[in-house]
């Protein structure tokens, strides 16, 4: 007598829902890469966007035009420089600090005024020949970009001039009008650590913020406005 024999059923998997499975998968991570590709994108540029403005904006000012055509230039001069030449990237902090960037803004306008009057004054008196100085700045904080900025900010400001930059050692050089005395001298050099600290305070990084407190500058008036 035979036994009986038993078939048991397994799951049959057709070959193209095998093949199917590795391309769900490729498709998978490449979408998953085209996401965090285009968060990268989108993270550089809101990164580099306060970069942008402010090379817009320097451009009106050294143009001094706050005109459409300025800032259509500026806008072509800021995409030149930060997409066609080859250079370094810049870091930034990520760190905008509103308050104090319109703080350094109305500080810096005020100078503007106040150096315009002063080169003025000592122009149209006769009675003296304004003297000048050169001297050494030390910066207090380690960065590219921060030093660009006081750099810029002080040759803008009429009387002073940045002549020289020692990257290496943190120094600005400077050649400034009507500092003849030490107490002049000083006080522009004072001047000067005052509009990186304004700086550093807008747009630095919580390490460089902590340089400056460390410092005791504490305040956006301490550091003194340019004479």
């Amino acid at each position: 007598m035979t036994a009986p024999i038993h078939h048991t059923s397994r799951p049959r998997h057709s070959a193209g829902h095998n093949a199917g499975e590795p391309a769900r998968d490729a498709a998978d991570r490449a979408s998953d890469g085209t996401i965090g590709g285009r968060r990268g994108v989108l993270q550089q540029v809101w990164r580099q966007l306060p970069f942008f403005v402010w090379l817009v904006a320097l451009w009106m000012l050294l143009w001094g035009q706050f005109t459409l055509v300025a800032f259509v230039t500026g806008v072509i001069a800021a995409v030149a420089v930060t997409r066609v030449f080859r250079l370094p990237p810049v870091e930034l902090s990520g760190r905008v600090n509103l308050w104090y960037g319109l703080i350094f803004v109305l500080t810096f306008f005020a100078a503007l005024v106040r150096g315009s009057l002063l080169v003025a004054w000592q122009v149209l008196d006769f009675r003296r020949q304004p003297g000048s100085s050169i001297i050494a700045v030390h910066l207090r904080t380690d960065d590219d970009l921060i030093m660009t900025h006081t750099a810029v900010t002080a040759s803008l400001i009429p009387g002073s001039i940045i002549i020289e930059a020692d990257r290496d050692r943190r120094i600005l050089y400077l050649h400034v009008i009507g500092a003849t005395s030490e107490e002049e001298v000083e006080r522009q050099r004072r001047a000067i650590l005052g509009w990186e600290a304004r700086i550093v305070r807008a747009v630095g990084s919580r390490a460089q913020l902590e340089i400056i407190r460390r410092a005791e500058i504490d305040t956006p008036q301490q550091g003194g406005a340019p004479a």
